[in-house]
């Protein structure tokens, strides 16, 4: 079977709303790839770096260096994305790297430390703003991969 690319918004059918989605996240992006070239923003993501399993090797960066690094990507997935919106390999590449940016960042509420408090019955709590941020992240994996499946035609 082979993949074709395509610019998500022009798929076959009603997915001009797309365009919603690919929008918003390059926003996203570019106003918090900025934020990490700040100080503050360097200090508030190292925690979530330095107890990620997939991504505490960057502390060999130092915590300036880890969140530029970071920052850094994140301003390169919006690039991609604003070219995916008439580049159709873009369109896939933007969508699967802003994936692979969500699924990252909602690993953390699972391996920062203090985030998750258990209820009486055990069940997981929203205990934390830090956790409430990192739970919008979800619905932001869910319209990245609506952009990717759309970005793929069969």
């Amino acid at each position: 079977m082979t993949v074709h690319f395509q610019v998500a918004e022009m798929a076959s059918g009603s997915y001009w709303q797309l365009a919603f989605l690919r929008w918003s996240m390059v926003a996203i992006f570019i106003w918090f790839g900025i934020q990490k070239f700040t100080p503050y923003a360097a200090a508030a993501i190292a925690p979530l770096i330095a107890n990620s399993p997939f991504m505490r090797w960057l502390g060999v960066f130092g915590e300036r260096g880890e969140a530029k690094i970071i920052g850094t990507i994140e301003l390169t997935t919006a690039a991609v994305l604003i070219l995916g919106s008439v580049i159709p390999v873009a369109s896939a590449l933007g969508a699967a790297m802003a994936c692979a940016t969500f699924l990252l960042t909602t690993s953390f509420v699972f391996s920062t430390p203090g985030i998750t408090q258990k209820s009486a019955t055990g069940f997981p709590i929203i205990s934390t703003l830090l956790e409430q941020f990192l739970l919008k992240d979800i619905a932001l994996l869910a319209a990245s991969f609506a952009l990717l499946l759309a970005s793929l035609s069969p």
